[in-house]
């Protein structure tokens, strides 16, 4: 892996982590947990600290039941850092990952801010699941050191990323993420830059069908769900996942992908109703189901 701006070996030792939201805050974990100097952004120290706080509850929690030693918890811990400016974290970076919410201008301006601040052998990455890397890429002026790592929720327990590569993705940057992904215990798939890639273009299929069959009342939510697990062998039913994802972030992606593939992404009319009522899934409380902490 040559670094163009000095000729030598590109070694990633920090990853920034920009948003810190359920996607961002899993995505420092398991960068800290890899072994690299991981610095966690968002604008609100209050929003970081709790981040940091569910960081080590997931922990503590892994210690508790074996599945994590208490000098890895200690050690993730120590390695993790908070900013709250997205540029400073930048400048420290040799990669950045990218996890705002799915709004094109926001990252687009995120991006362009970015590239005049970090290190040139920098790699950007987004953690979009549905937008186009190519799109980003032109935000900066290294096109060649941009990708996209989609990673799934919850982060630490899922093992699969998708590696998306915009149209000047170059090899050392594919070569680069992908060694850092198995650091953090990851398993990757290369996917050609298309609306939704893989995992999401299916999922939302799935998820928007079952919103109708809902809607027409065909079954009821828990038995649609329990159905996909038991007979079609699903780890989570279509509502749980969605409740997961947020059924926001749900319908913002079947609308991109409305508009680049045509009808059949069209958005259920009850899954926008749920979104307009509020009802976004587990983080506020409410969403197909209820929830109480």
């Amino acid at each position: 892996m040559k670094d163009r701006s000095g000729g030598r070996e590109m070694q990633v030792q920090t990853v920034a982590v920009i948003g810190a939201g359920i996607m961002g805050r899993g995505i420092a974990q398991v960068s800290a947990m890899g072994g690299f100097r991981t610095i966690l952004n968002d604008v609100s120290a209050d929003l970081l600290e709790k981040a940091k706080g569910r960081i080590r509850a997931d922990l503590q929690k892994g210690v508790e039941i074996g599945k994590v030693s208490a000098e890895t918890m200690n050690a993730t811990l120590e390695r993790l850092s908070l900013e709250t400016d997205p540029e400073r974290a930048g400048a420290k970076a040799d990669l950045v990952i990218e996890a705002i919410p799915e709004r094109i201008e926001l990252k687009l301006d995120l991006f362009g801010r970015l590239d005049k601040v970090c290190p040139a052998h920098t790699v950007l990455a987004s953690n979009t699941s549905a937008l186009s890397i190519t799109e980003m890429a032109g935000a900066t002026k290294r096109p060649d050191r941009f990708i996209g790592m989609h990673f799934f929720n919850p982060v630490h327990k899922m093992k699969l990323i998708e590696i998306i590569r915009g149209l000047e993705t170059n090899d050392d940057t594919l070569t680069i993420v992908k060694t850092v992904s198995q650091k953090m215990g990851k398993e990757t798939v290369e996917v050609k830059e298309s609306p939704g890639f893989v995992t999401s273009r299916i999922n939302a299929l799935i998820g928007n069908e079952a919103f109708y069959m809902l809607q027409e009342g065909v079954a009821g939510a828990r038995d649609i769900d329990k159905a996909l697990k038991l007979g079609l062998n699903h780890p989570m039913g279509p509502f749980e996942m969605v409740d997961l994802v947020g059924l926001d972030t749900r319908l913002s992606i079947l609308q991109f992908l409305h508009s680049t593939l045509g009808e059949k992404y069209r958005p259920c009319p009850l899954l926008v109703k749920y979104v307009k009522a509020g009802r976004l899934g587990k983080k506020v409380g409410k969403g197909v189901y209820e929830y109480t902490e």
